[in-house]
């Protein structure tokens, strides 16, 4: 049983230099570092040329919907070695006064704030706003309808700009200590 008409070698070359790119990104924008960003972009499209009857003609949602369990299965076996961590803040370490240390401040506080969300809430916003994919391809991507995709995208953003404006030490949202009055 050969490969469908379609999908022979040079289909698979296309989609390869394509989309190798935006899944390289993809992962390192949620990896370490370029190398095991690289290692998962061959891990997706080794899958991509095995399941290559199921890649539909828009690729890319597909491919990174390929990437994010391939990532979740990768965490779920880290989470008994609970020292190693795989995503890191590498570009949050430039020292205050260089140049571009204000846009870093305000990438460190929007990751402050997404660190806050939960996995889901984190993953939709960075599909939509990251891999600048539709609300469509994002549900591609989740496993999900378009309606529910579009539901957590609006609460995600809901979510983050709450966490976003959040400032601990101001008064407002402070908490006040209070004993129980006595009955008299």
């Amino acid at each position: 049983m050969g490969p469908p008409g379609k999908r022979d070698e040079d289909w698979f070359t296309r989609v390869y230099a394509a989309d190798y790119g935006q899944v390289v990104k993809y992962g390192q924008r949620r990896l370490a570092d370029m190398e095991a960003a690289a290692e998962l972009a061959q891990e997706v499209f080794v899958i991509a040329w095995r399941r290559r009857r199921e890649v539909p003609d828009r690729s890319l949602p597909w491919l990174y919907g390929v990437a994010r369990r391939l990532l979740a299965n990768e965490w779920r076996a880290r989470r008994a070695a609970p020292n190693v961590l795989p995503i890191t803040d590498a570009g949050l370490l430039q020292k205050p006064g260089s140049p571009g240390a204000d846009a870093t401040v305000g990438v460190a506080d929007l990751r402050a704030a997404l660190a806050t969300l939960t996995d889901l809430d984190q993953e939709i916003l960075r599909l939509v706003g990251w891999e600048e994919l539709t609300v469509a391809e994002a549900a591609q991507v989740l496993g999900c309808t378009r309606t529910t995709a579009a539901v957590r995208l609006h609460r995600a953003r809901r979510r983050l700009n709450d966490a976003m404006s959040y400032r601990p030490g101001s008064p407002a949202q402070q908490p006040v200590l209070a004993s129980p009055r006595k009955a008299v």
